[in-house]
């Protein structure tokens, strides 16, 4: 696990969603999308919770760039609720 790492939301209400992680203190790692929560707001999340993958986000961290690098990951559209 490391800063820049994609990665998956593997339970909540946000399963399922990708993520990048932006920092790691102890168990958790703060998450951003670019959307729902921008570099300004990062997810706090146990770590326990991620799924890993084996890419890395690369350049500087923006919520466009952001954005734009997970939307063809899935996982990512706004969910209705009923």
């Amino acid at each position: 696990m490391q800063i820049k790492q994609i990665v998956f939301s593997k339970c909540g209400r946000d399963k399922g969603r990708a993520y990048v992680i932006t920092d790691i203190q102890g168990d958790y790692v703060f998450l951003v999308d670019g959307k729902l929560r921008p570099l300004s707001k990062p997810k706090k999340k146990k770590a326990k919770h991620i799924q890993i993958t084996n890419t890395c986000f690369e350049g500087g961290l923006n919520d466009v760039d952001i954005r734009k690098r997970l939307l063809p990951r899935g996982g990512n559209e706004c969910r209705k609720t009923m």
